[in-house]
């Protein structure tokens, strides 16, 4: 097949020849591509001018729900992404991890779009600051979209899940993308861009996809675009010191090589669950898409008393490994992406030889077929403080080092070696050994996972980045941060610090901040439907007496009968109290029983309490009364109703604040004639 660019709305094919792409598997031509001819600069200008607008006019919830459409109409096209994703090399497995961990990472961002960002098109960041002494003048972190377009440059091992990965998050910002995949196995992303233009589902211009060099791309780019990259250090820093990029101060965030450590803890003895698994673990990261993933085990870290357990144990496994077709039955593990790619692996295990023994595995064994094979590598490193090929070269493939060290100190310093990583993982059920680990490699990587008996069975192991935990790590992993939930969406946006008055700055944010006018009128507001309701809208309560029989009654029918409630004496010898106080709790109830209307009605259901704080002591005789405002509304949009935040302010007789938080209520949609 010719592989085509989506460009400003129309596929087109690359000019001249292209650059011929073969099936890892059986060495035969899949694809030619080529991006001669694209008109790179028109393309920025389509994102910015169609794709943009397009996107930023609609909400939060409206991209998430664009989000879910998309991936249940790719999740209903897999087959055909299966059948193409063979010549990658990779196994069934591999494939699901690709293509169902993409569209699973578009569920996950759609999910947490709704949930914990506004239907709007302002994501609010923390609580008000309050800038001058009377509160007339305040302070709000706010983000907004950036107006540029996301570039995301991927890595050849996971054309799918590289980036569906990127995109949710920038979609969700409401920032259009161009996505550039790596030649390689472009093949596949292709496809899966053709179902997803054709699903009709994105708003015009918010995809773009380049089928080969990115040519003069980056010579256009401003401050408010950003660019991401995923694949070798050297690339990524030659695109980070482009021109462009420095001048324009673009949002560059990089994830490259990665020498992970996976850390077995001196208790894991053999025999234990926490050794077994480690073994598992470590083998499943060597094979497991041919090795070739930035998140893998490179240096299998272990007591040196346990090495020639590990050794063994790992050979055990690694000799039960068929290598092959993954189309055959029986085969556990697939080629590499290319035959350049295994001429690569097999230099770097000759650099990594130099100072490490090979234990396990010929690198250089001719397997059967024309594929892209080679047998998983095992090496044991003696001396790891000082040898650093093991803590400077990745060999991208099957292949691993068991690394061995003598005491805690030199296990966290073998580790941070590596310059930073991705990820480290630490098999232990000593929780000080854990902690110890944690402390002194929390500086050098992105993520840490601890594992053992106790989570071993639910947990996604060492190797899987999750959409709702951060992916990137410091120094030679690039320095970038992708996905962590929301964190991810932010880094697509522009945090902008507003000043004002409170009734400005609720006007502008959509929320109701403290000092803004307040609105009432004779109707309550729990009479009002969802559209009915204003932002600022409430009522204050008239005042109700707490006598010593209500604290009393609570207690009785509660069974809260602390001291500070019941004990006048102990009560007053409690440096807080002035003697017997009303229950927290009682407060609460009490407040509700002053704003709510009873009756049926829009209303439907109160879903929780937030931010609830204690102030005042409350003294048997003391009168509270409440200030009950509108803070923000959520429409939901597939729903006849929506959520409502409401300030809930409760104060005594001479004006103190007594208890503050926010109520949550769930309140119907205006019912259509």
């Amino acid at each position: 097949m010719r592989l085509k660019s989506y460009a400003c709305g129309t596929w087109v094919e690359g000019e001249g020849q292209g650059a011929v792409l073969n099936s890892a598997v059986t060495g035969e031509p899949v694809a030619e591509i080529s991006s001669k001819g694209l008109d790179f600069a028109a393309m920025l200008r389509y994102g910015r001018e169609v794709g943009g607008p397009a996107l930023r006019s609609l909400t939060f919830h409206e991209r998430a729900y664009k989000l879910k459409e998309l991936g249940l109409y790719l999740q209903d096209r897999k087959e055909e992404f299966y059948v193409l994703s063979r010549h990658t090399g990779a196994t069934r497995s591999d494939s699901w991890i690709d293509i169902e961990g993409g569209t699973g990472t578009l569920f996950a961002y759609s999910s947490k779009g709704r949930r914990e960002m506004p239907n709007g098109h302002v994501y609010i960041d923390g609580q008000p600051e309050m800038l001058s002494r009377k509160g007339t003048f305040v302070g709000q972190h706010i983000h907004v979209p950036l107006e540029g377009v996301a570039i995301h440059i991927n890595a050849f091992n996971f054309p799918c899940w590289g980036m569906l990965e990127k995109l949710a998050p920038s979609f969700i910002a409401g920032v259009p993308c161009i996505i550039k995949p790596a030649s390689q196995t472009a093949y596949l992303t292709e496809l899966m861009v053709r179902h997803m233009i054709e699903s009709g589902i994105l708003p015009e211009g918010s995809l773009q996809l380049i089928c080969g060099s990115v040519g003069d791309l980056l010579d256009h780019v401003t401050c408010q675009d950003a660019v991401t990259f995923t694949g070798s250090a050297s690339t990524g820093l030659m695109l980070r010191r482009h021109p462009a990029i420095l001048n324009n101060s673009v949002r560059f965030t990089m994830e490259a090589d990665s020498l992970n450590a996976s850390i077995l803890g001196p208790d894991a003895e053999p025999g234990t669950e926490e050794f077994d698994l480690y073994v598992k673990e470590v083998m499943r990261e060597m094979t497991v898409k041919c090795g070739q993933k930035c998140t893998a085990i490179r240096r299998a870290i272990v007591p040196r008393h346990l090495a020639p357990f590990v050794i063994d144990a790992l050979r055990a496994r690694l000799g039960r490994v068929v290598v092959g077709d993954p189309d055959k039955e029986g085969v556990t593990m697939g080629a590499l992406a290319s035959d350049d790619q295994c001429v690569e692996v097999r230099e770097r295990i000759a650099e990594l030889a130099k100072s490490c023994e090979i234990v396990h595995g010929d690198p250089n064994e001719t397997l059967a077929g024309s594929g892209a094979f080679m047998n998983p590598v095992l090496l044991y490193c003696d001396q790891p403080l000082k040898s650093r090929e093991v803590h400077d070269i990745e060999a991208f493939g099957p292949v691993s080092t068991v690394v061995p060290y003598d005491g805690v100190e030199e296990a966290i310093r073998l580790a941070g070696m590596g310059q930073g990583s991705l990820v480290s993982s630490i098999f232990t059920y000593d929780e000080a050994f854990a902690r110890s680990m944690v402390m002194g490699l929390g500086a050098w990587h992105g993520r840490l996972l601890i594992n053992n008996r106790d989570s071993a069975k639910e947990s996604t192991g060492h190797g899987s980045p999750l959409p709702y935990l951060i992916h990137g790590g410091p120094g030679r992993a690039g320095g970038g941060q992708e996905m962590g939930g929301i964190r991810g969406v932010l880094h697509y946006m522009q945090c902008v610090a507003l000043q004002g008055s409170p009734s400005m700055l609720t006007a502008v944010s959509d929320k109701w901040i403290t000092g803004a006018r307040r609105i009432e009128d004779d109707v309550h507001p729990f009479r009002k439907s969802l559209e009915e309701l204003r932002i600022g809208e409430g009522i204050v309560t008239k005042q109700r007496v707490i006598t010593l029989e209500d604290i009393e009654h609570f207690a009785e029918f509660s069974g809260d009968k602390f001291y500070a409630h019941m004990d006048e004496a102990a009560a007053k010898a409690n440096p807080f109290f002035e003697g017997r106080v009303a229950h927290g709790y009682f407060i609460v109830s009490a407040a509700a029983g002053l704003f709510v209307d009873p009756a049926p009605g829009p209303v439907l259901a109160n879903y929780g309490l937030e931010n609830l704080r204690f102030l005042t002591p409350l003294n048997p005789g003391d009168a509270i009364q409440v200030t009950f405002t509108c803070k923000q509304k959520v429409p939901r949009v597939n729903e006849d109703y929506g959520e409502v935040r409401w300030d809930c302010q409760v104060k005594n007789q001479t004006g103190e604040l007594v208890a503050t938080y926010d109520v949550l209520t769930l309140v119907a949609k205006q019912r259509a004639a």
